[in-house]
């Protein structure tokens, strides 16, 4: 060996097992994701030619018809939303931007139901798009910034969407979160910080502390990064809500998330969940995580007619409502009467529960089993054991040997 040689260690050969993969399409969903959305509007190239400098956000006209189409883009009003995209497609052709806009159009199609491929083909070609324009603009000085951010952004969505739990492509997932990453440390620390371009560092400090303390295997890749600060990230991602014009509605929708389910500030993230529902009333996302905050806070007596018409726009067939948004209210439905001991009502629903799982195949979930195990109990208890048997045993089917419903159907079993 010669004497000045040293050894490189690249991170990624801790991936050359595929159950590093699984582990690493957690990080890419909740990580990667999270941490592009901010370089989707934090730089761009305003003007009709690749040779102006003025970033498109700086452009106040543009900023507030934007705005209009990503409030169109989050209440579904996918058509409006995507004219005004388009408009900005033929105007700045030459950028990233429209055609990443257009791409997150896609991905708030699918949000409803991750299960769902119908739009996959057209959101992973918008997606290519800004890989292939902000590719071209990276060899360009006076765009390799802003272009490395639309890398990191598009690479984030793709990895996105093949790490979640319905699709569980964790080979694609890595290598996206791998290019994700490469270009996000490309272009740290290389621009002025805005309330916007604040949402990227503030989810960096957040997950990349939060990411070794859940997924241990995960530390030594980690160890390559700077290191967070979780209290600073929450920080930041309150300024971003309160001061951003762009970002402000994922850095709520993610701080909402990260405040309910990591932090054990259930209040704080209703509140923002009620904001969000109210603002954008016809986003079935929105819609359901209310109706799940208010019904895991206690609330029923809101979280009733919540529920209520979340069921009343499946039936009615309104956009983005579907089999998810349904098990999810037909559930907490079949809980509100049950605790108001109106058996009849609380069967429908919970039958109502059930098939919406099965319709979207969504037989391996928690509001799937235990609608089951308490039809299953109200059966028994009208001394209708064939049906009670047939309950339980489906339960076996479909959950775990080890999970908590799969036990409580065994013993169910051998009461009756």
């Amino acid at each position: 060996m010669k004497k000045n040689s040293c050894i490189h260690i690249d991170p990624w050969v801790f991936f050359s097992d595929l159950k590093f993969y699984k582990s690493w399409g957690i990080v890419v969903s909740i990580f990667f994701f999270l941490f592009s959305i901010s370089a989707s509007f934090g730089q761009g190239g305003a003007g009709n030619s690749e040779s102006d400098q003025v970033i498109l956000i700086a452009d106040m006209q543009l900023q507030i018809e934007v705005n209009q189409a990503m409030n169109d883009l989050y209440n579904f009003k996918f058509d409006k939303a995507e004219q005004q995209f388009r408009w900005l497609k033929q105007k700045y052709a030459w950028h990233p931007l429209p055609y990443f806009l257009m791409g997150l159009s896609e991905w708030w199609k699918i949000m409803p139901n991750l299960n769902n491929i119908e739009h996959d083909e057209v959101f992973l070609a918008q997606m290519d798009t800004v890989i292939s324009i902000s590719e071209r603009l990276l060899k360009k000085p006076e765009h390799e910034i802003e272009a490395s951010f639309f890398l990191a952004a598009a690479y984030g969505f793709i990895g996105r969407l093949h790490s979640s739990e319905e699709r569980r492509n964790w080979r694609k997932a890595a290598s996206a979160g791998k290019n994700a990453l490469k270009y996000m440390q490309y272009s740290k620390e290389k621009h002025d910080l805005s309330p916007e371009l604040l949402f990227g560092d503030a989810l960096y400090n957040y997950f990349s502390v939060w990411v070794p303390e859940n997924y241990p295997l995960l530390k030594p890749i980690l160890l390559f990064f700077p290191k967070g600060d979780k209290d600073l990230g929450i920080k930041q991602l309150k300024e971003v809500s309160f001061n951003a014009f762009y970002t402000r509605t994922e850095a709520m929708v993610f701080l909402m998330r990260i405040l309910n389910s990591y932090e054990n500030d259930r209040p704080r993230a209703l509140q923002m969940c009620e904001y969000l529902n109210k603002t954008f009333p016809d986003n079935p996302y929105f819609h359901r995580y209310y109706a799940r905050l208010l019904y895991s806070s206690g609330r029923f007596s809101q979280a009733k007619p919540v529920a209520e018409n979340i069921l009343a726009r499946i039936d009615s067939g309104q956009l983005g409502y579907e089999g998810t948004s349904g098990r999810y209210a037909a559930f907490f439905l079949g809980q509100i009467y049950q605790t108001r001991k109106k058996t009849d009502e609380a069967e429908y629903y919970y039958k109502r529960a059930v098939t919406f799982s099965e319709g979207i195949g969504a037989t391996n979930t928690g509001y799937y089993h235990f609608s089951l195990l308490e039809l299953a109990k109200i059966s028994a208890n009208r001394r209708d054991k064939k049906a009670a048997r047939a309950y339980y045993k489906k339960v076996k089917k479909y959950a775990d040997r080890g999970d908590r419903a799969h036990k409580a159907a065994r013993r169910g079993l051998r009461e009756l």
